[in-house]
């Protein structure tokens, strides 16, 4: 068996290698998030004019989100393919492919015909290329926390762990800057025509970078310690050995309620996250019929905001728990979902802008101490496809569906009422979610996780066979 390394025993890593692995994956999550969010946004402000003309604008947004949640349906696709490999040959290269998948289909996006020159067969390319980026996405997020949770130490893996997750709120800020900065230089009609394009054609630059950046990286270490454990062990066991389920099958013999408990810790602070950034732009510009540079900036401002404080959230959870800072942010969001609303009918930019800042504040409670909390559920051997597989189903349940629901709620019924009420019944459930789960913080990760408690353990290491 191989030998423990210092990170496997808790001690704490050189402060510039962990400092590089968390630049990599910051880096390389905020490029995947820019391209994800950048769609998001396009879809709620332009694609439902250039893709879906023949509609009234509410219905063409429907439909236009409809393709946007094509994307959330691949993710767990994505989830179980990048998990597996990632299980087996390690969480590196599957972050080397997936920031290459979801580059390459963003910049194919800013090269679409519209419905105006390809008619039916423009949304069709458009959704394709969209399911190309759930996929890849769907890989993205197991594999950026779970490399920088195992190179990181055990007493400060919440904070280090919560910076990957800044990835999110830092694609957003970067992908709705850029539509700001469109907006305001950009005439309606000249935006319409050519200028929503060079968000989409920028990504390819990005991806240059981050995977320059993202190739340096070293490998997780608690990945080649059990890689070399499962080699070990088949050799010992020659020809008696006995051929192990996929990672993902295993997951769901033994490790079910961690991923029972990543969905529910996820549902709440998925939906409410995409009312809060990518419906908030459909209910003040359609709704209220304010300017687009309104409901930008106020996610813009949200935003950078948001990222600041992120790992803020984290490096508390390592202070009093991850499940209590958890709870702030889910029973705050809870509170706000209503106060949300009534602070954005005031068609006040300042009073819209605050409105998404304390929300966003709230999300980041839940979703700060998130990495580590989930990275912390699952055994090293099945860490990426639990994780992946955990949070890419809540996806679905949640942010695929939040800005359909949303849109549907506010055409049927002319309010926003309903929709706050929708937000607070899914931050409720994750509140009660984690109020039952098991604490995780400061757990080693070298340990069995605590959803495989008492279950029946493989004979020998899925990695490597």
């Amino acid at each position: 068996m191989a030998a423990a390394t210092p990170r496997a025993q808790g001690k704490t890593p050189g402060t510039p290698g962990i400092a590089r692995i968390i630049s990599a994956s910051l880096i390389g999550t905020t490029i995947e998030w820019y391209d994800f969010f950048l769609y998001g946004s396009a879809a709620a402000l332009v694609f439902n004019t250039l893709f879906f003309p023949d509609s009234d604008p509410l219905v063409g947004t429907l439909l236009s989100f409809l393709t946007y949640a094509v994307g959330f349906a691949a993710r767990p696709l994505g989830g179980v393919v990048f998990g597996h490999f990632g299980d087996k040959i390690g969480r590196k290269k599957l972050l080397v492919l997936s920031l290459m998948m979801m580059g390459g289909a963003t910049f194919a996006m800013g090269l679409l015909p519209t419905h105006a020159t390809l008619g039916v067969g423009a949304p069709i390319l458009l959704t394709v290329l969209r399911l190309i980026q759930g996929f890849a996405l769907g890989g993205e997020w197991g594999g950026a926390v779970l490399i920088v949770s195992e190179h990181g130490d055990d007493k400060n893996r919440g904070f280090w762990a919560s910076w990957p997750q800044a990835g999110a709120p830092g694609g957003n800020l970067l992908a709705t800057g850029v539509l700001a900065l469109l907006a305001a230089v950009q005439s309606d009609e000249a935006f319409l025509a050519w200028g929503w394009r060079i968000p989409f054609l920028l990504s390819g630059v990005l991806v240059i970078i981050g995977l320059w950046i993202r190739v340096s990286v070293s490998e997780s270490p608690l990945f080649l310690e059990a890689q070399a454990r499962a080699e070990a062990e088949a050799a010992a066991a020659g020809a008696a050995a006995v051929k192990q389920d996929a990672p993902v099958v295993e997951v769901f013999r033994h490790n079910w309620r961690g991923v029972l408990t990543a969905i529910g810790t996820r549902l709440g602070e998925n939906v409410s996250y995409y009312i809060l950034t990518a419906f908030v732009l459909v209910y003040v510009t359609v709704h209220l019929e304010l300017p687009k540079s309104t409901a930008l900036n106020a996610v813009l401002i949200g935003s950078a905001v948001h990222f600041v404080t992120i790992p803020l959230w984290g490096a508390l959870s390592d202070r009093i728990g991850r499940r209590p800072v958890t709870l702030i942010g889910s029973i705050g969001m809870a509170m706000w979902a209503f106060a949300f609303f009534a602070l954005v009918d005031s068609e006040s930019f300042a009073v819209i802008t605050l409105a998404v800042t304390v929300g966003l504040l709230f999300h980041g409670a839940m979703y700060g101490p998130q990495a580590a909390f989930i990275s912390e559920m699952f055994d090293t051997k099945v860490r990426y496809s639990g994780a992946s597989m955990g949070s890419q189903l809540a996806s679905i349940i949640g942010g695929a569906l939040a800005p359909i629901i949303a849109v549907e709620l506010l055409k049927d019924f002319g309010s926003a009422t309903p929709v706050a009420l929708y937000v607070c019944v899914t931050v409720v459930i994750t509140t009660l979610t984690v109020l039952v789960a098991k604490e995780t913080r400061g757990r080693s990760l070298a340990e069995k996780g605590p959803s495989a408690e008492g279950a029946t353990t493989a004979a020998s290491a899925t990695i490597g066979t």
